[in-house]
């Protein structure tokens, strides 16, 4: 096992019960949660969390010696390609809020498998290295963002990246539509290779790294997609679609053989799905399920020349085989019969295929990483994302369907407390997801649910309208209904629970994040005899403000997009949001915000506040400093989880009245 040769290793004790389990087991971060393997086999590279920040861990899997790399200061470790079996690119990003991860700066940087030659090759910071060999130019500083692009030529010393120059507003130009660029891994200099024929413009690239596709889609949200049949030909225009209509068909990767090209694309009536394109014919056909889930994601083979399947999750994860002869669904089959009931996901493998990363997790698996030897046919160990999590104490998560009052069918999942899963008449937690719009609930480990449960409490989590997953039609259900008809899928999904014999209805509480916050509150004034609790963290309580103060709303293309799923009648916002409907309420109500909320500004929580003091409403407040959209730091989030079961122990656990309110 590799976990003592990663330089920080935590060892925490075993607990008998889930009540036992500390909340601060369920506000700390993932301790890995990326791991790739060198083109030859010889090297590890992990995204190993220390300290709270994000840094890039290498292995030399010989003898498990290794280095940790810390980015600059104020950023953190991205995400890292290995280039060739010796060298890194790596990317850092900045901390916004509780983001997970950390939005990514436009910076490459490169840094050999022992941890030598660090070097900042693409970004403003570029060229501030020395580079010792005379022969390889320097790196210059420039006002642009790169990204490496999905190929590996012949020559190991170099790369195919996109850059994009950063726009200037005032006097936009062909300067700001992105290009092709080859670099050189060691020094970061580049030429450029081709333009896009579009701004925001991303490249597609075939086997020979020639790029065939540029595609974006505009402020106003319509697509195209430009084709070019080989590198001396020019642009043509082959697709126009929009977000409206959902048929812009947005180009993925190439065939082995370069003939056939998969597309994500729309099919009238069904979900999102990924079709074929004829090179010569120039038509398309679908290759999902035949149902209305959204393809989540595809299969590779291990070179990465073909698609051998494709992820979609009504439920659980399943896959639609396309190739049932490919080694990399062979290996797949062989591998979900050695973990049966957890979604196993094939990563990074070497250039010959003989090694490969896999990573296993589930409802109760926060994750592992395994290094899987086609030779021997057998499974290493590498680490656990969370190791101080034991899958054996975690409470197991039940797909359900069911009807809404207008007929739609809607998914969702129920946990039940691990020990209490016949047990009738449970407290309920209603757990709305942010987004909302595309966003879903997934079965997976979700620590806030596992908190929850540990602690005797049911937790329903409802794609309501608007969810992706489902298809395009059901996301644009969800348009322009907040507070409305997806407000009325919560409503329907708790009331299911009551009709099951799940939940108690007199202990029942409601609580979300962002927009799940603006749904606890909505809940709680909608169906003021219905909850109990409401739990409001990061939420949106005033339409109008957010639509006129939130990040979102800082460029067109946010504009466009509130004013589509939202709307933009100022009377009507107000009429839709929390704060104009407090009159209503009945449920206890906590809320907690962060004052550099930038998404989602402080200002929402502070308004709904001051409306509760004129009418001398209690309700508890939470509010840090430092703190974005939700908290990120450890002790900001454990000190939260701990409020919030005080809290819901109060009034719907073993501290409340059982009377009805």
């Amino acid at each position: 096992m590799l976990l003592k040769y990663f330089l920080i290793f935590l060892l925490m004790p075993i607990s008998t019960f889930a009540a036992d389990i500390p909340v601060a087991d369920f506000a700390r971060h993932a301790q890995y949660t990326e791991m790739k393997i060198s083109p030859d086999g010889q090297y590890l590279g992990a995204i190993a969390i220390v300290q709270g920040e994000r840094e890039l861990s290498l292995i030399r899997l010989s003898d498990h010696s290794g280095k940790n790399l810390h980015a600059s200061v104020g950023r953190e470790v991205d995400d890292f390609e290995w280039v060739n079996d010796r060298r890194v690119i790596y990317t850092v990003g900045l901390r916004l809020g509780g983001l997970v991860r950390p939005v990514a700066t436009g910076e490459l940087f490169g840094v050999n498998a022992d941890g030598g030659g660090n070097e900042a090759l693409f970004g403003f910071q570029a060229g501030s290295a020395t580079i010792t060999a005379t022969n390889i130019r320097h790196a210059e500083p420039e006002r642009a963002s790169a990204a490496l692009l999905d190929y590996r030529g012949s020559d190991e010393n170099y790369v195919l990246i996109s850059v994009t120059p950063w726009s200037n507003d005032a006097h936009p130009g062909d300067g700001d539509f992105p290009s092709v660029h080859r670099m050189d891994v060691r020094s970061g200099t580049h030429s450029r290779v081709i333009t896009a024929p579009l701004r925001n413009a991303e490249f597609v690239l075939d086997h020979d790294g020639v790029a065939r596709f540029a595609y974006a889609t505009n402020a106003d949200y319509k697509g195209q997609v430009y084709y070019r049949r080989d590198a001396d030909s020019k642009w043509e225009l082959i697709e126009q679609g929009g977000e409206k209509d959902g048929s812009l068909r947005v180009p993925i990767t190439f065939s082995r053989d370069g003939k056939i090209v998969y597309f994500y694309c729309g099919i009238e009536g069904k979900g999102s799905a990924v079709c074929s394109w004829d090179v010569a014919t120039r038509k398309f056909n679908a290759l999902s399920p035949a149902d209305n889930n959204d393809v989540s994601g595809i299969v590779l083979s291990a070179d990465r020349k073909d698609i051998v399947a494709l992820r979609y999750e009504p439920g659980r994860p399943k896959l639609a085989v396309l190739d049932k002869q490919s080694d990399g669904v062979k290996l797949l089959t062989n591998l979900m019969q050695k973990f049966p009931g957890q979604d196993v996901i094939l990563g990074t493998s070497t250039r010959d295929g003989s090694k490969t990363i896999v990573s296993v997790q589930s409802d109760t698996n926060p994750g592992e990483f395994y290094l899987f030897d086609s030779a021997s046919n057998k499974l290493e160990f590498m680490a656990a994302r969370e190791p101080w999590i034991k899958p054996e104490q975690m409470a197991t998560m039940e797909p359900f369907e069911f009807k809404a009052r207008d007929g739609l069918e809607l998914h969702g999942y129920l946990t039940r407390p691990t020990g209490k899963e016949q047990t009738k008449n449970l407290p309920l937690v209603v757990l709305p997801h942010g987004g909302p719009f595309l966003i879903r609930d997934h079965w997976a480990f979700d620590p806030e649910v596992q908190l929850l449960a540990s602690r005797g409490y049911a937790v329903l989590q409802v794609n309501f309208r608007g969810s992706g997953g489902y298809g395009h039609s059901f996301y644009k259900a969800g348009q322009r209904e907040w507070g409305g008809k997806m407000q009325d899928d919560v409503t329907d999904a708790t009331r299911w629970a009551i009709a099951q014999g799940v939940a108690d209805a007199n202990r029942i509480c409601i609580y979300g994040a962002s927009y799940g916050g603006y749904a606890a509150l909505m809940g709680a004034e909608k169906e003021p005899d219905l909850y109990r609790c409401a739990i409001g963290y990061a939420g949106v309580y005033n339409l109008k403000l957010e639509a006129a103060r939130s990040d979102t709303a800082r460029s067109q293309s946010g504009v466009s997009y509130m004013k589509s799923m939202i709307g933009d009648n100022e009377t009507d916002l107000l009429q839709r949001s929390p704060i104009s409907n407090i009159g209503a309420l009945k449920a206890a109500v906590m809320l907690v915000h962060g004052s550099e909320d930038q998404r989602v500004p402080i200002a929402n929580a502070e308004q709904l506040r001051d409306v509760m003091d004129k009418r001398h409403i209690a309700y508890e407040w939470l509010q840090k400093r430092g703190e974005g959209h939700g908290f990120y730091d450890e002790k900001n989030i454990a000190e939260f989880y701990e409020k919030m079961l005080a809290f819901l122990d109060k009034h719907i656990g073993a501290g409340a009245k059982t009377a009805a309110h």
